[in-house]
């Protein structure tokens, strides 16, 4: 039976006495199978510059290429996620980190049946306004840049609306730019889909930082709290499907994205000692005084020197944008790497030749 209806509604090609595009068919099949609660592409609030509509793909699912085919995107394949420059092939980066936490979201938003382009487009975007170094950097920059500050989530929405194609940005949608700027703890985002990026977040960056902290002899699986593994589970994965599937039973056909209690106060817990024993631990940041040093003495540089900065920069200037926010624009959109080389251009003397 259920069969004959999908394929009915999926394949109609007239409704109304009109010809429907792929794109309308596939608004339909979201209308019919997912969630009351779920964000219908059909349905999104739009965007701030209006566009004719794809044939073939619907809206959400235009944004989750966009993202995917930007250049900020592929930036974060080089850009810290805890580890400074880790000499290992597998620890996480900012770029792997991101795709982590796509896979979980889009875990929880199918089992919840809701929209699972917004879930993967909100993940897919919302760390490209990260500095590099992590962590470390955005500090930096928030730090040196008192007069206007400096958030990686809001740098994230700067990225899509103003730094990407020359200006222009990706003109993603609203419930997607909604999504990446509230995916921190402070924040809470509108759509249900947004809800479940901002959960999964933290259960990718907490597991896969005890995992890479192990690697790193940082800690061991053995140092974790014991009452919060009696919860949680004693491995990565078995935490990891603790967290999901607590997530999904909770949150079942109810307008709001929850975890238990106990589950909720487990993985607080398990992230506070994280935070005492890893993120802050001499062993995993070492390097970072430096690098934040590096990243506070390029942005000195750049601000009394606005004329070296890169021409698209330089262009933002002229057309009447703060000289803190360029700066830092141009300084978080670098990679480890190549921070590292422009400082090293810029205050190392050159041998002779």
């Amino acid at each position: 039976m259920l069969n004959n209806i999908y394929r009915h509604v999926f394949w109609g090609e007239i409704r109304g006495g009109k010809i429907l595009t792929l794109r309308e068919k596939n608004e339909l099949r979201e209308k019919t199978f997912l969630s009351s609660y779920a964000t219908l592409s059909a349905e999104s609030k739009g965007r701030k510059r209006e566009e004719v509509p794809c044939e073939i793909r619907m809206c959400f699912q235009r944004d989750r290429d966009r993202i995917i085919h930007c250049k900020s995107f592929r930036r974060l394949k080089h850009k810290t996620q805890v580890f400074l420059s880790p000499e290992g092939d597998h620890y996480r980066t900012r770029l792997t980190h991101t795709l982590e936490v796509s896979q979980i979201a889009r875990t929880i938003a199918r089992a919840l049946m809701l929209n699972e382009d917004l879930t993967e487009a909100i993940a897919l975007g919302h760390d490209l306004g990260h500095t590099p170094f992590g962590h470390a950097g955005e500090r930096a920059l928030n730090h040196v840049a008192k007069e206007i500050g400096f958030e990686h989530s809001k740098q994230s929405i700067r990225v899509v609306e103003r730094l990407e194609q020359k200006g222009k940005g990706l003109n993603l949608c609203l419930e997607v730019l909604d999504g990446i700027k509230n995916h921190q703890t402070k924040s809470m985002p509108s759509t249900l889909e947004g809800k479940v990026v901002r959960l999964s977040d933290k259960i990718a960056y907490i597991n896969h930082d005890i995992d890479d902290a192990i690697r790193g002899r940082i800690i061991c699986e053995e140092d974790i709290p014991k009452e919060y593994k009696e919860i949680l589970g004693n491995t990565t994965k078995s935490r990891l499907n603790t967290m999901i599937s607590d997530i999904i039973n909770n949150s079942y056909e109810k307008n709001d994205i929850v975890m238990s209690e106990h589950v909720s106060n487990a993985m607080v817990g398990i992230r506070k000692y994280m935070f005492s024993n890893v993120y802050t631990s001499p062993l995993a940041k070492g390097e970072e005084g430096k690098a934040i040093e590096l990243v506070t003495m390029l942005y000195q540089y750049y601000f009394q020197h606005l004329n070296e900065l890169p021409k698209e920069y330089q262009e933002m200037l002229v057309e009447g944008e703060r000289e803190e926010q360029v700066v830092c624009d141009y300084i978080a959109g670098m990679t480890d790497n190549y921070a590292i080389s422009v400082f090293r251009s810029i205050f190392e003397p050159k041998s002779w030749k």
